[in-house]
């Protein structure tokens, strides 16, 4: 498996529960406030940011990373744990 970050900026309406409730589906973890990640096999980063973007307004913005490695401080969860 494979792990990714996933970052979204919900500009104007900022409806997070949909895109929270979807990120919570994969097993993902809350890293910062709009920092995610989650393991996936059998996929890319372009078809997870199709996936999750039907989640966001059209005005905003994500961005999905593929992780070969990392190191983090003070979040809110470690990557680790998934």
């Amino acid at each position: 498996m494979d792990l990714y970050f996933i970052e979204y900026e919900l500009r104007n309406e900022r409806n997070y529960p949909k895109i929270t409730k979807e990120l919570e589906s994969y097993g993902a973890v809350r890293v910062l406030n709009s920092y995610w990640c989650f393991k996936r096999s059998n996929t890319s980063t372009k078809d997870l940011r199709d996936h999750f973007q039907k989640f966001i307004d059209s005005d905003d913005a994500i961005m999905v990373t593929k992780v070969t490695g990392w190191a983090s401080s003070g979040t809110l969860s470690n990557p680790k744990k998934i």
